[in-house]
């Protein structure tokens, strides 16, 4: 049986990190996603949408292997409800096929499809429009404890604990209308 594994990081740089340790340990780039929030603008997506379309072909299909892969098919975007955005990996098959607009609501519901609860899914979109990152992998439930095992020792965060400080800072819940973060809050 597939699961899809799923981890909130504090950074784009942290969740890269953790993709490059997951396909190191044999994970298939293909099945590895990536989103975070590029609310000061330091990532760039590939500049041209021809380049950029192949990439993700190629990564979906296999074709294009390991981190630069995966770097290859990143997009750069402005979501309502998360901000600016870079997603590469699976997670991009929502963006092209979803359109803009819904990515907010896609990733929750990409998530939910995936097999995560819808509470949990809603605490990845805050990560990411927070200021955060999320890695998705999909595996076999036979590896899925040792991808679970590479996320957490590569600086996945306690998403108990950092949903609890929303909490007490007077967060009441995901709402895709809210403002992203700018790069100043996102900081703090």
């Amino acid at each position: 049986m597939v699961k899809t594994i799923v981890a909130s990081f504090d950074s784009y740089p942290t969740a890269q990190r953790v993709a490059r340790a997951l396909m190191d340990e044999g994970y298939m780039s293909r099945d590895i996603g990536l989103m975070a929030s590029n609310a000061a603008g330091d990532y760039r997506g590939t500049d041209d949408e021809k380049d950029s379309r192949a990439a993700t072909c190629a990564l979906t299909g296999g074709v294009v292997g390991g981190a630069a892969g995966l770097a290859a098919s990143l997009m750069a975007l402005t979501i309502p409800g998360l901000g600016a955005i870079v997603a590469a990996g699976p997670l991009i098959a929502m963006v092209t096929g979803a359109g803009a607009g819904a990515v907010a609501g896609g990733l929750v519901g990409s998530l939910t499809e995936a097999g995560v609860s819808a509470q949990q899914a809603n605490y990845y979109a805050e990560t990411v429009r927070r200021g955060g990152a999320i890695v998705t992998v999909k595996v076999d439930e036979s590896r899925a404890d040792r991808a679970a095992e590479i996320m957490r020792s590569n600086g996945a965060i306690d998403l108990d604990e950092r949903v609890a400080r929303w909490r007490e800072e007077g967060w009441e819940g995901w709402d895709p209308t809210a403002r992203p973060y700018t790069a100043e809050e996102a900081e703090r």
